[in-house]
């Protein structure tokens, strides 16, 4: 059975939830979806109408589901938003069994679809998220109806430069002395140094929009989780870029039957924006965003475009279902 199949006990009645008190914009609400042998916080904006296209945003290693805020607000109109904290991210606690491996928290998505009888969905995925959605619509496509990569992290050999750092947190022993060197570091030195990777052009981030992350960075580095969350991820992500043959992770992306939008930064210091044209001819149903001043996590830094983008894509998606019938 493949890693991401569900199980009868995973779908036999619907997840309880309960609300969660927590970091959320105007108009959002978050609650805790039980399921067996973890606790998912979701992160979700009503649709200003009934009748919403469903989407699921999935963040990326170290994010969380307030990385979706702004791109879910421009989407409100039109689809049923909802984005989940990952196993051990954000203000979802750990999953019993450690499991921080891509399959693993594919798996935890899958489940939570498949709880809430929401599938298929319009999937949406940044980097290690883009990883998790790329394996998910490969070896689920009940599940997923169109897919949506932000800087998608798939192997990339060798990784630029400015992405060393990220990939060598998974080596035993280096983490620990990174955080032996960073220990006097405020959590303002960190949160700058966070922007500075992540984000094409750091001075577009607001001095209240600073103070924001640098609290909310603040209270993940305070939980005791946080560094194994970290560290087990990256590892979990290093991990599959070594697959081959049906698990490798390029492989699975030329079997995604879903239409998918890839959206590149041009100043993307994680993902090489060279990626794109091999991304664009593995999916073999794709159209490509590229943004030449984006950084890595462009849905934060252009969310105007990322959603026009992503507009088009279910615009695309709905013709195809109004489209008639060929009889002859």
């Amino acid at each position: 059975m493949s890693s991401t199949e569900s199980t009868e006990a995973a779908v036999a009645d619907p997840a309880p939830t309960v609300p969660v008190a927590g970091a959320t914009a105007d108009g959002e609400t978050l609650r805790t979806v039980s399921l067996p042998g973890l606790s998912l916080t979701v992160r979700s904006r009503a649709p200003r109408t009934d009748g919403r296209a469903p989407v699921l945003f999935v963040h990326g290693l170290g994010g969380s589901s307030q990385n979706w805020s702004a791109l879910m607000e421009l989407l409100a109109d039109e689809v049923d938003g909802e984005a989940v904290d990952l196993p051990g991210f954000g203000f979802s606690p750990p999953p019993d069994d450690g499991d921080y491996s891509i399959n693993g928290h594919a798996r935890a998505v899958v489940a939570l679809l498949e709880s809430e009888r929401r599938g298929p969905v319009h999937l949406v995925g940044n980097s290690m998220g883009g990883t998790i959605a790329t394996r998910i619509a490969a070896l689920r496509p009940d599940l997923v109806r169109t897919l949506t990569l932000v800087s998608p992290a798939l192997p990339e050999l060798p990784p630029q430069r400015s992405a060393w750092p990220t990939a060598l947190a998974s080596v035993p022993g280096l983490p620990r002395l990174y955080a032996r060197a960073t220990r006097d570091w405020s959590t303002q030195r960190r949160t700058h140094a966070l922007i500075s990777l992540c984000y094409g052009d750091p001075s577009l981030i607001s001095a209240e929009e600073f103070a924001e992350d640098a609290r909310e960075y603040e209270r993940r580095l305070a939980l005791p989780y946080f560094w194994d969350a970290m560290v087990r991820s990256t590892r979990g992500l290093v991990n599959a870029y070594t697959l081959g043959g049906q698990h490798s992770l390029w492989r699975q992306a030329e079997r995604v039957l879903a239409p998918t939008l890839l959206v590149y930064g041009g100043r993307d210091k994680l993902v090489s924006f060279r990626m794109a044209a091999r991304a664009a001819k593995a999916f073999r149903d794709s159209r490509l965003l590229a943004i030449p001043d984006g950084g890595h996590v462009s849905m934060m830094e252009h969310p105007q475009l990322v959603a026009r983008a992503l507009r088009d894509l279910l615009a695309e998606d709905h013709r195809v279902d109004d489209a008639p019938l060929n009889r002859s």
